[in-house]
């Protein structure tokens, strides 16, 4: 698993770019609020109403699915 809950949401954006897409599809559009420099991911998806579970599970889906085409 390359992302957990407890990852900075700007240390995740940072490491992996990719995950992006994700965060705005679940509606968390964070990178431009100051909460996101200091809140972990599941801190974030818990004051937008996310499963932060299903959040993590999406991200590194994504991220798989990105690995495989490079």
């Amino acid at each position: 698993m390359k992302v957990t809950k407890d990852m900075g949401i700007m240390d995740a954006v940072n490491a992996y770019p990719d995950s992006v897409n994700v965060f705005q599809a679940y509606g968390m559009h964070c990178f431009g609020c100051m909460a996101a420099r200091f809140e972990n991911i599941e801190e974030g998806a818990l004051a937008h109403g996310i499963d932060v579970d299903v959040l993590i599970k999406s991200i590194n889906d994504a991220l798989d699915a990105v690995d495989l085409t490079k």
